[in-house]
């Protein structure tokens, strides 16, 4: 079991860690946390487990589509999902998390590991204390892994993308108990137990 000390992320570095393949920083979101409409009522819309959305029971088959709707997404206070505008605001169901993370990079900076995840709807986030990264069970025993995007939205972890995170895990003591941990932004997150 490794000892650590308090490690301290660069801000500026989960800046540039937060840029896009061409150096771009991210577009900045509506500012749904600010408007206050009332609900309209239900629109038949739908985020399946697998993160496929859905509007009538149909696929939504063009990914712009489906990333302006997720831009426009809350998770409120009552656990309602809202897709929300200034003047509207429609509930809709989501099975499990509304976003699924599919890729996820390991990188250093001055000795600071850093992990940077990537959504289905290209939402990116470095996990740290604003965006942890922790692991649910199901009723079968199985790993449920999750990271929080933004707000009160999280991201499943894709399995294929926990499975990096496993290979990366060193046992480590977190909360006072030993278990398999993940490092990014100087945070250990806990993805398994050793026991």
């Amino acid at each position: 079991m490794t000892q650590h000390s308090q490690i301290k992320a660069d801000p500026m570095a989960i800046m540039r860690l937060l840029k896009d393949e061409n150096g771009n920083p991210p577009k900045g979101l509506p500012p749904v946390h600010k408007w206050n409409p009332t609900c309209c009522g239900d629109l038949p819309m739908e985020i399946k487990a697998n993160g496929q959305w859905l509007y009538m029971g149909t696929p939504i088959g063009r990914p712009a589509l489906v990333k302006l709707f997720s831009s426009i997404l809350r998770h409120d206070d009552d656990g309602f999902f809202y897709l929300i505008t200034p003047v509207e605001k429609v509930r809709i169901t989501v099975d499990d998390a509304p976003f699924i993370a599919v890729l996820a990079s390991k990188t250093q900076e001055d000795g600071v590991e850093y992990l940077r995840f990537t959504t289905l709807t290209e939402d990116v986030m470095v996990a740290d204390a604003e965006h942890p990264l922790w692991v649910k069970y199901d009723a079968d025993g199985e790993p449920r892994p999750y990271i929080r995007v933004r707000d009160n939205l999280d991201a499943l972890i894709h399995r294929n993308v926990f499975y990096q995170l496993v290979e990366w895990a060193t046992i480590q003591e977190v909360n006072g108990r030993k278990c398999y941990a993940v490092q990014s932004a100087g945070q250990w997150f806990e993805i398994a137990p050793c026991d």
